[in-house]
């Protein structure tokens, strides 16, 4: 009975997902615990046959894990239908959380054939170009904040939509404890941060990453985004607009609410 209960939960989100809905929260004993929550992320996520773009980390800030009580971020499938280009538009209602800012990195699909454990220093050349990255974030539920990880682990990672900005090629760019920022000028909102809130640093988020998808046996036939966590925290979106997201050396992405 239970698995049948999960399938029907599943397929009611992933409908919510693909048709951009907004449904009742499903029941705590699928979301409060993480494990459990990551069960009902997967089921979902199989249900789902719509080309993959890549892969995002979530929960990596540390204050927030040291709050929930979690040891570490977990990962969640990233489609391409909702992954836009510079500059583009974003529609949100009221069960969005906020935007993100974020260092991104492009792998290269050679990945998927390296049978080593991934490292600090064998990781590095398995990456294509770096860029800039905003992350609008919300549930496909009638539920605000977070109460637990798995909140966010169960609704497909909280992801909404990403806006890669302009890539650039990867040349060991250092990443660590880099100035950021977004804002929204219309509305006089500025919030500052750093890449080294991000799970240490973006790179060891990425660590993170490719070891889970070797750990779980995925595989893609193409390159593929890793997209590392917020540099700024979950920032409330206050009004409609450009949001301007700038990370120190590694450039500015564009993202224009409505």
């Amino acid at each position: 009975m239970t698995n049948k209960n999960l399938n029907k939960y599943a397929n009611r989100l992933v409908n919510a997902f693909l048709k951009n809905k907004i449904i009742s929260p499903l029941p705590l004993k699928y979301t409060k615990k993480l494990e459990e929550a990551q069960k009902l992320r997967r089921l979902c996520e199989s249900k789902i046959h719509k080309p993959i773009s890549g892969f995002k980390a979530a929960g990596t800030g540390i204050p927030m894990l040291k709050k929930l009580n979690e040891k570490e971020p977990f990962y969640a499938t990233v489609y391409k239908h909702n992954v836009l280009k510079n500059s583009k538009t974003i529609k949100i209602n009221k069960f969005t959380m906020g935007i993100e800012l974020e260092v991104c990195y492009l792998i290269k699909k050679n990945f998927f054939d390296f049978n080593q454990k991934i490292s600090k220093k064998n990781i590095k050349k398995f990456i294509s170009h770096i860029a800039p990255c905003i992350e609008v974030v919300g549930y496909r539920q009638k539920k605000k904040g977070i109460k637990s990880l798995g909140d966010l682990c169960s609704d497909f990672g909280a992801n909404v939509k990403f806006v890669v900005g302009p890539k650039k090629k990867f040349k060991n760019q250092n990443v660590e404890k880099l100035k950021t920022n977004i804002s929204n000028k219309k509305i006089n909102q500025s919030v500052n941060g750093n890449t080294n809130t991000v799970y240490i640093n973006p790179i060891n988020s990425l660590r993170f990453v490719l070891g889970k998808l070797q750990k779980d046996k995925i595989k893609l036939n193409d390159d593929f985004y890793v997209f590392t966590g917020s540099s700024v925290g979950v920032v409330p979106i206050l009004g409609q607009g450009v949001y301007k997201g700038t990370i120190t050396s590694i450039g500015s992405v564009i993202a224009k609410i409505s």
